[in-house]
């Protein structure tokens, strides 16, 4: 899966990731963050929730960071 990019700062992002990450909820006290080394991984992580609800981030080196997809 290929995402639709909806800024510069996305693809950026996207094309030089150092890794991918998955967040859930919406509190401090209640969320859950993991990170994979691919998107597909991320996705997939997400998709067991069932509710597109996990966020999936791409991280470059240099810790920028930008929201790809709700999985």
């Amino acid at each position: 899966m290929h995402p639709k990019f909806e800024t510069p700062a996305q693809e950026f992002c996207f094309n030089n990731a150092a890794y991918f990450t998955a967040v859930r909820g919406g509190r401090p006290q209640n969320r859950i963050r993991k990170e994979f080394k691919t998107f597909e991984d991320a996705c997939a992580f997400g998709a067991t929730f069932g509710d597109k609800r996990t966020m999936i981030y791409a991280v470059t080196e240099e810790d920028r960071s930008q929201h790809i997809v709700n999985a």
